[in-house]
C-alpha cells in the first residue's frame, strides 16, 4: 500500500482492540501500547446493545461473542421492594429495538475475544503513555519506561484518565454525579432467583438504584448498586469496597437485592462522574475515541457500545487513508461521531436520574421516562456502518 500510515492506538481496552480489529485489514502499520503489562481485568460485567453487537459480528466476532453472551432480553423495572414498574414498555422497561440481540458479557472474557484477533507483535505492553509531542515529521511518542515511538496518527484510547487528551489540551473538568457504585458477581448457583434470569433487572427508589444481569453464558450474575455520597470517590474500577457499608445502604429493599449482597465474596467500588461534551477530539494527526473522546455515565450500558462505533468508523474512514488525506478523514470520523456520543452522553445522565427517583406519582414517572426513552431506539437502532459508508460515497460524489 502506497504511503501507508504508522498508527499507533493509545490504550489497549475495549476501544483500542476494537479500533485494531476494524483496521486490521486496511494496509496500515499498527501497534497498540498498553500500560498493563499483561492484558487482565478483574471480573466486571458489559452490556453490547444491538447497535454494537451488529458491528461485531460484522468483524468477525458474532459466533464467540453469542458463546460468551447472555440476551440483553429487556428490562425488568421494579420499585425498592420489588414491585414490577409498568410503564407500558415490553417487560415492564425500556423498550429494546428490534434492530438485532444484544449480550451482556464478562468483561475479561470479551476482552479476550478481541486480543486474540490481534498479533502479539504489534502489541507493546507495559507502555504508559507520558507525553506526545507534533511536528511535520510526525508524531512522537514518549512512555514511561524510556521507550519511544514515531507514526503518523496517535488514536487515543486511553480511557477517561487520557494522557493523550491532556497533552493535546482537550481535557475536561470532571464533576461528581454525587453517587459511587459498588459491584460484583455472584455465582447464579448461589442465588436461586436468578436460576433462570434473563436480560436487565432493574430495582428504583430514593436515591439509588440497584442493578443485576446474567453474564459468562449465564453463569454468574452482575450486580452494580448506585448509592449517594458526599465524598469523593476514586474512579478506579479496582478500589474494594465495604460489604457491610452496602448491605447498610439497602436495608428493607427486595428480598432479592438483600440475597445478591449476601452472596458477595468481595465487592469494588468507585465515584461517578460526569464530564462535559469536548467541543473537538482531534488536534492534528491525532484523535481520541470511547471514553477519552466522550466519557458517559454508565446508566445506559452504551460506554463500550459507542467505543466500538468510533472504532468501526475509523475503520471504514481509513481505508485508503495516507498522510495527504488523513486531516479530511479525521474531520469526517469527527463530523460523524460527535453529535451521536453527546445525545447518548445527555440521555444516560436523565436515566440514572430517573432510576434514583422514587416516583410517587405513576404519571409523573412515565411521563419523566418518556421524555429520555423516546431516544433510546434511535440509539439502539442506529447503524454506523451505513453512516460511515453513505460519508464515504458521499466524499466521492
Amino acid at each position: 500500500m502506497a504511503n501507508k500510515l504508522r498508527i499507533a492506538i493509545v490504550g489497549g481496552g475495549i476501544g483500542g482492540l476494537a479500533t485494531a480489529a476494524a483496521l486490521r485489514d486496511a494496509g496500515h502499520d499498527l501497534f497498540i501500547y498498553e500500560q498493563a503489562d499483561q492484558f487482565r481485568e478483574i471480573g466486571a460485567g458489559v452490556t453490547l446493545h444491538p447497535n454494537a453487537t451488529r458491528l461485531l459480528d460484522k468483524l468477525g466476532f458474532g459466533d464467540a461473542l453469542r458463546k460468551i453472551g447472555s440476551p440483553t432480553a429487556g428490562v425488568r423495572l421494579m420499585g425498592a421492594t420489588g414491585e414490577p414498574i409498568e410503564t407500558g414498555a415490553p417487560r415492564g422497561g425500556v423498550p429494546l429495538s428490534d434492530a438485532g440481540q444484544g449480550y451482556n458479557v464478562h468483561r475479561a472474557e470479551f476482552l479476550d475475544i478481541l486480543s486474540s484477533a490481534l498479533p502479539s507483535s504489534r502489541v507493546r505492553l507495559g507502555h504508559r503513555c507520558a507525553d506526545l509531542i507534533q511536528d511535520r515529521r510526525g508524531i512522537t511518542l514518549t512512555f514511561e519506561n524510556g521507550a519511544h515511538a514515531t507514526c503518523d496518527l496517535v488514536i487515543g484510547a486511553d480511557g477517561i484518565r487520557s494522557v493523550v487528551r491532556q497533552r493535546l489540551g482537550l481535557d475536561a473538568p470532571a464533576t461528581s454525579e454525587g453517587v459511587m457504585a459498588y459491584r460484583g458477581m455472584v455465582p447464579v448457583g448461589k442465588l436461586p432467583w436468578a436460576k433462570d434470569a434473563q436480560g436487565l433487572y432493574l430495582w428504583m427508589g430514593a436515591g439509588r438504584s440497584f442493578l443485576c444481569y446474567p453474564v459468562s453464558a449465564g453463569a454468574y450474575i452482575n450486580m452494580v448498586a448506585f448509592v449517594p455520597t458526599d465524598r469523593d470517590s476514586a474512579e478506579s474500577w479496582s478500589a474494594l469496597g465495604d460489604l457491610s457499608a452496602l448491605a447498610a445502604e439497602y436495608r428493607g429493599w427486595d428480598e432479592r437485592v438483600g440475597q445478591t449482597i449476601a452472596a458477595l465474596d468481595e465487592t469494588y467500588v468507585w465515584g461517578i462522574y460526569d464530564r462535559p461534551s469536548l467541543p473537538r477530539w482531534t488536534v492534528g494527526n491525532a484523535t481520541l475515541i470511547g471514553d477519552a473522546a466522550h466519557p458517559m455515565v454508565p446508566h445506559l450500558g452504551q460506554g463500550a457500545g459507542q467505543s466500538i462505533e468510533d472504532a468501526y468508523t475509523l475503520g471504514i474512514l481509513l481505508k485508503g487513508a495516507s498522510t495527504d488525506n488523513l486531516a479530511d478523514r479525521l474531520a469526517r470520523y469527527e463530523r460523524l461521531r460527535r453529535d451521536r456520543t453527546a445525545l447518548v452522553q445527555s440521555v444516560a445522565r436523565q436515566a440514572g436520574q430517573f432510576y434514583r427517583t422514587d416516583f410517587h406519582d405513576p404519571a409523573q414517572r412515565d411521563a419523566t421516562m418518556a421524555a429520555w426513552t423516546k431516544e433510546v431506539r434511535w440509539i439502539l437502532e442506529h447503524d454506523a456502518d451505513a453512516a460511515a459508508l453513505s460519508e464515504v460515497e458521499g466524499s466521492r460524489a
